[in-house]
């Protein structure tokens, strides 16, 4: 470490309270915001201000369909999260001056390719409707419910392939972190 950075293993030590809530709240806010999505697309079926079905919808439809979802996630996601992050904030300068300023975040260089997840998004989707039996079935017959919970079943997929190895070895590393001198 260099002269005057302060090590995040001690950092870690000394907030590990805080740590955890913090990552707890990110992931209760990420499962609050696909829960109210989950709850908006069947609401705005029984409303009327779209068709349950897919081959009905207009441009109209869709518009109206992303504008009402990003005002409820706004407002129902968006300021719980936004009240977080000023409580987060206001904890992160209430710390130390030389605490703060010793720890070094890192350069994070950014992505110049694009990345792939749209096309495992698709053959997740395609495998979805496989397992379904739902393979030989026009697309234009699926309903707005079967396309987002699908979406949502995918994104469970995505959680236990990806998370569960993730969180075990997040768990292992700050373990051992913690217990070196």
């Amino acid at each position: 470490m260099g002269e005057g950075s302060y090590d995040w293993r001690s950092f870690m030590k000394r907030h590990w309270g805080a740590v955890g809530v913090f990552a707890a709240g990110a992931i209760l806010a990420f499962a609050w915001a696909v829960y109210v999505f989950w709850w908006f697309t069947g609401d705005a079926q029984s409303t009327g201000l779209v068709p349950g079905v897919l081959s009905l919808w207009t441009m109209g439809h869709l518009l109206s369909f992303i504008l009402y979802s990003i005002f409820w996630e706004l407002l129902l996601v968006g300021v719980p999260v936004a009240i977080a992050a000023v409580a987060a904030w206001r904890w992160w300068k209430r710390l130390p001056v030389e605490e703060r300023a010793g720890l070094r975040f890192g350069r994070h260089s950014r992505s110049k390719g694009g990345g792939g997840a749209s096309l495992l998004i698709c053959l997740a989707f395609a495998l979805k409707v496989y397992l379904d039996g739902n393979w030989d079935v026009p697309i234009s017959a699926f309903t707005v419910n079967y396309v987002v919970g699908s979406m949502i079943t995918i994104l469970e997929w995505a959680a236990v392939i990806l998370g569960i190895p993730a969180a075990i070895a997040l768990a292992w590393w700050v373990n051992r972190e913690m217990r070196r001198p």
